[in-house]
């Protein structure tokens, strides 16, 4: 009885929002011809920094002291040339390391080898046609990579005349 009684009911719900009619997908547009390529203006080699230029610049980016690149071509078939850089401590030298890495690979030369990331002493990047040396300053003097790579080659006169 008291059920069926009108004033003893809850008031029903009312809705607050507004009813939206869809809306209407724009036309597509007819796509143009794709514009035909410009011929570059500037040389390529000035418009991307070379593998050596990146690098450097990376380890400049990261604080890395002492960087000193010694010309390897001519003198080795292993690489180019040759990057010897200083960290202040063993967490920096890893840390330039794997950023020098992951640069590279974002700059399109793929994984590059990284050794000694683990002790932090030394650590070797290995970019292809440029090696790269990070060391703590103690370890670097006592391996002397610069004294070893200065030593200028024996001229070959002097044995073809025997």
């Amino acid at each position: 009885m008291l059920e069926d009684d009108p004033l003893s009911r809850k008031p029903a719900a009312v809705s607050k929002t507004k009813a939206v009619a869809p809306k209407k997908k724009a036309a597509a547009k007819p796509k143009a011809a794709p514009k035909a390529k410009r011929a570059k203006t500037k040389p390529e080699a000035a418009a991307e920094p070379t593998l050596l230029a990146r690098i450097l610049k990376s380890l400049d980016d990261d604080k890395a002291t002492d960087i000193v690149t010694i010309d390897l071509e001519g003198r080795s078939s292993l690489a180019d040339a040759l990057v010897i850089a200083s960290g202040r401590s063993a967490r920096h030298v890893s840390a330039t390391a794997e950023h020098l890495a992951r640069k590279l690979k974002e700059a399109g030369y793929g994984t590059r080898p990284v050794d000694g990331l683990a002790g932090g002493d030394w650590v070797l990047v290995d970019a292809g046609d440029v090696i790269v040396h990070i060391f703590r300053p103690e370890v670097r003097t006592y391996y002397d990579l610069e004294g070893m790579w200065s030593v200028q080659e024996p001229s070959r006169s002097g044995a073809s005349a025997r």
